[in-house]
Formats: structure tokens, C-alpha cells, sequence
């Protein structure tokens, strides 16, 4: 297993303290390898080996099982003598899961772990049985910085600059990433994790009766990545196509997609009226390959994947992120974090005085004294330019000063 701290680190902060530890992610993130490093972690504090058990629920084993069951078969494997250490993985399987969480927390010494690739794990049933009792840790599949740590151990790794158009192709499933594969391998084992997600998670879930309606929102939401569309435009689309369907199922289908972490839903804020919009979204993906695993790749759709890469490490730094509305465009990303802040924008390459001024002249509208980026694949980038930091997307995704 390859060491993803970013994550353990921050895990294990909370362990033996009386909250329930929540990890969430789309299917194949590195959810389940994460608690088998957490396990790992406490032997080597000298916790015995039966004080720490584990479970998968996505198993066979487990498909019929209830929520009373459960708990009978976890209570039967508390140590009678210090706490127990619970790794419940997939637990969204077992219908009625946060009352066996909450029971085992309010009645016995244990320290529970618990994972799980569907939104419903951060429902409003764990509110009613957990408030106040838990802490949710949101997995991302791997970052820059890890995806050139995982390749390290089985190629050479280049220049980062160079080896960023690899990660944006490739993206970063840790599977894909743990052994040197072709293009064509990597898509395949990419497909399989969304065939299983929209298979499993979506359309069985929530018997979805027409797959073909909802494949072709998929393919139309992984085709306008960075772009800002509605339910409408999707439905209009459709209709151009002689395939009618309605906003509201429209809206349904994105739910849903959502729901499995496939898409993520990044709002637009008015920065002169100070408030979210509820129109004209964009969507980004969970990884930059699950694009061209289901639609092919192609070299023109770079742009949009670097703003895709570019959102998602946001998110992993802990930033609630939103496109930024001026008077007349959008900055690409406004981040904020606590008391903090920071705009970006992000450009393949500037290659004329109009994009220029595009992309710096928004960001020098912005009267306030927090960081402003622009960041570029251009090979010479660098430096300042009246107070905006001008990055090379690379060393952006590389760098802790943000």
C-alpha cells in the first residue's frame, strides 16, 4: 500500500475520541485502503489484533443482512476487555445503519470507523441519530502530488510540468495507478467504476426504468464540463435529439449523479450582490479520466480538464468553492476557507492581448486584498503582474502556499 496522509493524518486525530469517523468518495477513491492503513496504524501503537475488526458490506455475505442483525453480529465481536476498533466499509448497504452506529456508540468502549459511496451516508437520518457525533471526511481520488508519488514506484517520473498532460489523461483512480498500464487499460478499468457506479448506485438503487434517458444527461454533462448549463439547457438538447424529457427528471438524474459523487455541482456567486445563484451551475467530474473513459479523449477538451483538476484540489484543501459572477463575466473559481479566500482563474495558454486582458482585467476589478491567480500551461510562466500571482498550473497544484 502506498501512504496517503493527506487523509490517515488527519483520520487519525480523531482516534479514541467518542466521534464517529465518516469517509465518503465515489466508488474506487481509496476509501477501503485508507482504513486498512488506519489498521495498520494502531497495531503499530500496539493495539491487539482482536481489538480491531473490520467488515465490507458490499459483500455477498452480507446482501440480505438487517440493521438488527448487525448488530448483533458486531456487538458478539466487542472485546470485553479496552475498546474495540470498528472498519465498517460500504455501510449505505445495510438499510437502517445509523441506529446500529448510534447504538454501539452510546452503549460500548468502541471507536468506529465507517465508509461509504453514496450521499445518503450524509443524510438527514444521521443528523436525527448521530448530531453532534460524528466527522465527515470527504475522499478525493488522488491528487497531483500523489498521482506523481504512486507513478514513482514503477516508472520514472518526469518533469511535473510534462507529467500533468499524463495525469489529465489519465486521471487518478488509485487502481489505475499501481502498476504501469496503457491508455486503453486505464479507460477500461475507468469504465468499470462507472459502469458499477451508475449500475449499482444510481439505477438499481433508485430504479431508474429508462437507462438510456439518463446515459445520454451523463454523456451531456461529461461533454460541458466548466461550462454553466441548466436543466433546461439539457432538456432543450434533448429535444433537438427527438428525445423529450422534462426538466424535473432532468434535475433528477443530476441528483442522483451527484449523489454517487460522480458530479459535483459548483454554484455561481454574485460578488457584487454577495449572494449564490441558483441558476446557470457548472458541473465538474470526480476525475478528469471517467470524461475520456466514457467519451473518448480528445486533446481539445484540455482546457476544460485543467479547470476540472484545478477545482477538485480546492476541494481536497478543505475550500467551498464557486464560479465568481462580476458585472459582466466569471472569474473561474472564488475558494473560501474559514477567514479566508482566494480567486482563480485558469487559461491553457495566453496568446493574445485579449485573452490578456481577459483573464487578468476581472480579477483587477476586484477591489479586496485577497490572493488572485492566474494560472496557464504556457512554458515560460511565471511572476507577478500588478499584484496577481501568475502560476503554471503544475506548481499551483504542487505548492503550500495556499
Amino acid at each position: 500500500m502506498i501512504n496517503r496522509p493527506i487523509y490517515v493524518d488527519k483520520i487519525m486525530a480523531f482516534t479514541d475520541t467518542p466521534f464517529v469517523k465518516i469517509l465518503t468518495g465515489v466508488r474506487r477513491c481509496g476509501k477501503s485502503t485508507i482504513l486498512k492503513m488506519i489498521m495498520d496504524k494502531l497495531r503499530e501503537r500496539g493495539i491487539p489484533e482482536d481489538r480491531i475488526v473490520s467488515y465490507r458490506f458490499d459483500s455477498m455475505e452480507y446482501e440480505d443482512m438487517t440493521a438488527k442483525q448487525m448488530y448483533t453480529e458486531l456487538k458478539s465481536r466487542i472485546c470485553p476487555n479496552g475498546k474495540t476498533y470498528f472498519f465498517l466499509d460500504e455501510m449505505q448497504e445495510i438499510k437502517g445503519w445509523e441506529k446500529v452506529i448510534n447504538s454501539l456508540q452510546s452503549d460500548f468502549d468502541v471507536d468506529l470507523y465507517v465508509t461509504g459511496s453514496n450521499s445518503r451516508m450524509m443524510s438527514s437520518e444521521i443528523s436525527t441519530y448521530l448530531t453532534g457525533r460524528y466527522v465527515a471526511f470527504r475522499i478525493y481520488t488522488l491528487s497531483f502530488g500523489e498521482y506523481l508519488t504512486f507513478k514513482s514506484h514503477y516508472a520514472p517520473v518526469g518533469d511535473s510540468r510534462q507529467e500533468l498532460a499524463n495525469y489529465i489523461r489519465l486521471g487518478g483512480f488509485p487502481a489505475t495507478h499501481l502498476q504501469s498500464y496503457t491508455q486503453d487499460e486505464v479507460y477500461t478499468i475507468v469504465r468499470d467504476i462507472y459502469n458499477s457506479t451508475v449500475f449499482s448506485d444510481i439505477v438499481r438503487r433508485n430504479q431508474v426504468r429508462k437507462i438510456d434517458q439518463l446515459e445520454r444527461v451523463v454523456k451531456y454533462t461529461f461533454n460541458n464540463v466548466g461550462n454553466t448549463f441548466s436543466a433546461k439547457s439539457i432538456s432543450d438538447y434533448l429535444k433537438a435529439e427527438h428525445r423529450s424529457l422534462d426538466n424535473e427528471t432532468v434535475y433528477s438524474y443530476l441528483e442522483k449523479l451527484e449523489k454517487a459523487y460522480l458530479l459535483h455541482r459548483c454554484s455561481r456567486y454574485d460578488l457584487q450582490g454577495k449572494e449564490l445563484l441558483k441558476t446557470q451551475e457548472k458541473f465538474y467530474l470526480a476525475d478528469t479520466s471517467l470524461r475520456y473513459s466514457v467519451l473518448g479523449y480528445n486533446a481539445d477538451t484540455v482546457a476544460a480538464s485543467l479547470e476540472n483538476v484545478v477545482y477538485l484540489e480546492l476541494c481536497r484543501r478543505g475550500y467551498t468553492v464557486n464560479i465568481g459572477k462580476t458585472g459582466d463575466g466569471e472569474i473561474d473559481f472564488v475558494a473560501t476557507r474559514q477567514n479566508g479566500k482566494i480567486y482563480v482563474q485558469v487559461t491553457e495558454r495566453i496568446t493574445s492581448d485579449q485573452t490578456h486582458r481577459r483573464e487578468y482585467d476581472r480579477l483587477l476589478d476586484i477591489r479586496d486584498n485577497y490572493p488572485k491567480y492566474v494560472l496557464r500551461t504556457d512554458d515560460f510562466v511565471g511572476g507577478n503582474f500588478e499584484g496577481i500571482k501568475t502560476m503554471h498550473v503544475a506548481d499551483f497544484l504542487l505548492s503550500d502556499e495556499y
